[in-house]
Formats: C-alpha cells, structure tokens, sequence
C-alpha cells in the first residue's frame, strides 16, 4: 500500500485510470473516436470500441474505491475484510508530513468511531459486529478518493488518512466527515435483523498539530472521534489542544464510576406508594444512590448524568434490579405485605432482545412472580422512539406478567396510539402537575383530564411529587388510584424500610384532610 507519491512502475494502471477520469479526458472522447474513424475507418473505429472499455477495466483495478490500495494492502492488514492496519495509516501520514514543503500539499486524518458498537456485539455477536464493520468500510471506501486510505483501528474504529492535496480547511473536512456519516447510515442486513449504525467522528488537519508525525496526527484524531462520540450519537468533532485534559478527566470519573458500581457504593433506595382507596402499601420505587466515601449520600442526578455518558447505563440497570429483586425477598422473609417494586429501565437496556429473557432469569433466580416487578418507561422513551425491538420487548414483559408504567406522563408528548402500542398499563402522573393541585383549579383541570383519558383506556394512576396531605387528599377526591413522594415517603434504604412499613400498617383508616380547597 503506497502513498500517494510512490513513483513505482506497477502503480502504472492506477495512474493512467486517474487520467482517464479527469473530466477532460472523458470530454475528449468522443472527439477522439471521430478523429479514429476519420484516419483509418471502420477498422479503427471498432478497435476503440473494444478497446477503450477494456483499457477502463484494466486501470480500474488500480483505482476503484474498493481496490488493495485501502481494502486489503501490500502492507500489513487487519482481521477484517482485509483492512489495513494503524501502522499503515502512519507511514502514509509520515509520508505525506515528510513532502509538504516540498510538494505545498497538506493532510489530514478523520477517525470514525461506531455508536453502540458494544450494543451490537452483545446482542447479536462477534460475527455480526465484523459484518457490521466490513460493510460499513466497504461503503466508507465507496465515499472516498482512489488515494485515501481506510485502516482498521482497535476496538472496531476505522482511521480515514487523505491523500495530500493543495487546499483543506475546517470546513473541507466537516463535509468529508458529513459524507462518511451519510455513507455508512442505511441499514444493514445481518441474517434476520436490519441493523442501523450512527457514528461519530473526529478529525484533525496536518498543520494543527505541534508534533509533525503520523502518530501524533492519528492521536489527534482519535481524540477528537472519542469527544465526539462522548457528545453523540452522530458528533462531529475536530481536534482542539484541550481535548485530551477533557478526556483524561472523564476517564477518572469513569473509574470511580465502575469502582463505585462493583463495590456497591451505589444501591437503590426505596419510596413508597400507597393506594387512595385503602391506604395501604402497593409498592416500593428503587431510586439509585451513590454512597460516596467523601461525599456522602448522592442523589442520582450528581451522578446519573456521568454514568449515561460514560456509557454504564446497562450496568447500573443491572445491579439495581439485583438489590431491588431482593429486597422483595427480604420483605417476603420479614412479613411485610409489599406487593411489587418498580425498577426504572433506560433506552438501551430496552432496545436488548434479550431482555426479556435476561428478566425472566432473574426472577426465577429469586423465585418471585413476574408480577412482583413492575418496568417503569420514561414517556420520552414512547414518545421518541420507534425501534420494533422497544416495541417487542415491553409488550412480552407484560403479556408476561409484570407491569409497566409509563413515567412522568403529561411531558413527552406520548400520543394514545404509542400508549396502546407500547403495553402500558399505569400512568404515573408527573409531579409538576402535583404540585398545588389542593389550590390552583388550572392544575386540578389537567389532572382531572389525564385520570379521564387513563380510565377511558383501562389504565391504572399514580401522582408522584405529592408533598402534602392537602394534595393527597384532593388527588384521591379526583380518582387518582396510587401516590407516592415526599409527603408519603422519602426514598429510603432498605434496612430503614421495615420501620416506615409497621408505621404505615398503623396508620390505615386515618383520612387525611384536605386545606385550602381552590375556588
């Protein structure tokens, strides 16, 4: 695999096809065929005929898209589809640094970073993550020059090295990596499933690096695609000096994170619900907390953010389902007449196919029933979404028994169709419809009117946010069947549960009051 410079005689077909292609010489051709006929007839006539089309066949193996020179090189190669590998992509950056002065043309590198490549690999496996990876680089290799090369990076990236030309600036490089993007979106197919990949990319041009090495300019770029997939899916990044701090920093806090999670520094805490009817307990909330060695107790939202983007969502979903699952058992074992716990599921735990089968382990593992576990969708997710396998996934959990509410309903615009599409069989009321709803009659109009649709359609309710007995009491008057929040419970640990449970049991038949009534 040669730069672009390389004056060897066997680089004579690619040479002569990048002639043929230039637009004057396509121009001229017809000018030449007339000139043949015209010196020497029919014979030389049908001789171009037969054979300039072949002249075009044999040069195009020394410069289609596709061809050794990016996919499957004189140098070293991957494991994929006969890619190049990175210390390729850096002799041709050397390469390229080493002429500018000579030749007055400049370079630069572009990283794509695939989104949810480890989404694909653990649902669909390592034979469906290279396919994904070959046909992703066949079509990059399809957006670019016959002289660019594509190579094959850990971890299934792909570093894009262009072959040097007089003129490339920021915005030069923004559309290049907006034309990858495009490239690789349509779906592909592997075996039964069409799969969609996103990715993110980063760039870095020639002159923008302090060090003029390959090395340092792939670096550049791989640190950037690693920002922009931070920021993603479907970033574009390019490199900037303080990138690396940014990174490095992100690390750290991702290590704390995964030290955090094995340790089991981060646990759910439970709220209660209770039903407006009977005054009883119908269930427990897990609400992740972070106890953390110096700060203390953390809410999720000092953390929840860094654990979405340091891509650990899956595996918090994980451990709070295992310690919430047995603290049913441990309530079980105690007595206490709690009938499910409602555990908060993310996108990408949704989209696993195998989720339901995950769940059912799980709960067979505990030896509880289905419908002791309740899978709490936030509406965004409804409302947002249209991947068949979210579809799929949430219908199965209810057909097999658990239930499944669709969180802070009234916000994400969830239309009745993505209701009934998606199973649901509780709408939990948010809580900026809660509040006040004792005093201010515009807010009694709306809760009204959700508990209204939710009944039309069969649906269970649950207020979250209630803080006062007086919005208690006005949310049960309007027909809301379950409440939970700060004026019922707070979130607790699991060992200060079983005292709030004995005071609750002696507090059923006490009707709250309701203050000051709207007029």
């Amino acid at each position: 695999m040669q730069s672009k410079g390389g004056k060897g005689r066997g680089d004579w077909p690619r040479r002569v096809g990048v002639f043929l292609r230039r637009p004057e010489a396509l121009a001229s051709l017809p000018a030449v065929t007339l000139l043949g006929y015209w010196l020497g007839g029919e014979t030389v006539l049908i001789m171009l005929a037969v054979g300039l089309p072949i002249l075009f066949a044999v040069t195009s193996l020394g410069f289609a898209p596709g061809a050794s020179r990016r996919l499957g090189g004189a140098r070293q190669q991957g494991s994929v589809s006969g890619l190049s590998l990175r210390p390729a992509a850096i002799d041709m950056l050397d390469n390229a640094l080493a002429t500018r002065a000579e030749t007055g043309c400049t370079t630069g590198c572009i990283v794509l970073q695939f989104d949810d490549a480890d989404v694909v690999l653990q649902r669909h496996g390592r034979a469906a993550e290279a396919e994904v990876l070959i046909r992703s680089a066949e079509r990059v290799c399809g957006a670019l020059r016959g002289d660019d090369m594509v190579a094959q990076l850990g971890e299934g990236g792909l570093a894009v090295v262009l072959s040097p030309v007089r003129r490339l600036d920021l915005e030069t490089m923004v559309q290049i990596a907006a034309r990858l993007q495009a490239a690789v979106s349509p779906a592909i197919s592997v075996g039964a499933a069409r799969l969609y990949v996103t990715c993110s990319v980063g760039f870095c041009l020639a002159d923008r690096v302090t060090e003029a090495t390959g090395l340092a300019l792939l670096d550049a770029a791989q640190v950037a695609a690693d920002e922009a997939r931070h920021h993603g899916p479907g970033a574009i990044r390019a490199w900037a000096p303080d990138m690396a701090r940014t990174r490095a920093d992100r690390d750290a806090i991702r290590a704390n994170l995964e030290s955090a999670l094995d340790s089991g520094q981060i646990r759910p805490w439970f709220q209660p619900q209770i039903c407006t009817d009977t005054g009883r307990i119908s269930g427990f909330e897990a609400l992740a907390r972070w106890h953390h060695p110096e700060r203390g107790v953390l809410p999720p939202s000092e953390f929840l953010p860094a654990i979405d983007e340091a891509g650990l969502s899956d595996r918090l979903g994980e451990v709070i389902l295992y310690q919430s699952l047995q603290a049913v058992v441990h309530w079980d074992k105690e007595g206490f007449d709690v009938p499910n716990v409602a555990v908060n599921f993310s996108l990408s735990e949704l989209r696993n196919p195998r989720l339901v089968e995950k769940l059912k382990w799980e709960l067979d593992r505990f030896n509880l029933a289905p419908n002791r576990l309740t899978v709490e969708v936030l509406e965004t997710v409804i409302a947002d979404t249209a991947n068949d396998v979210v579809v799929a996934n949430i219908a199965a959990l209810a057909d097999l028994g658990c239930g499944v509410d669709l969180d802070d309903f009234g916000t994400g615009h969830a239309s009745i169709t993505s209701i009934r599409r998606f199973a649901v069989q509780r709408l939990k009321v948010d809580r900026s419809f809660v509040t006040r709803v004792d005093e201010d009659r515009e807010q009694q109009k709306m809760v009204a009117a959700i508990l209204s649709l939710a009944d039309r359609m069969g649906l269970d309710t649950l207020a979250e946010g209630v803080e006062t007995p007086a919005e208690h009491a006005m949310l049960a008057q309007l027909g809301c069947r379950h409440v939970q929040g700060f004026g019922i419970g707070r979130p607790m640990p699991l060992e200060a549960t079983g005292e709030w449970i004995a005071k609750a049991h002696a507090r059923i038949g006490a009707t709250p009051l309701i203050g000051l009534r709207a007029r």
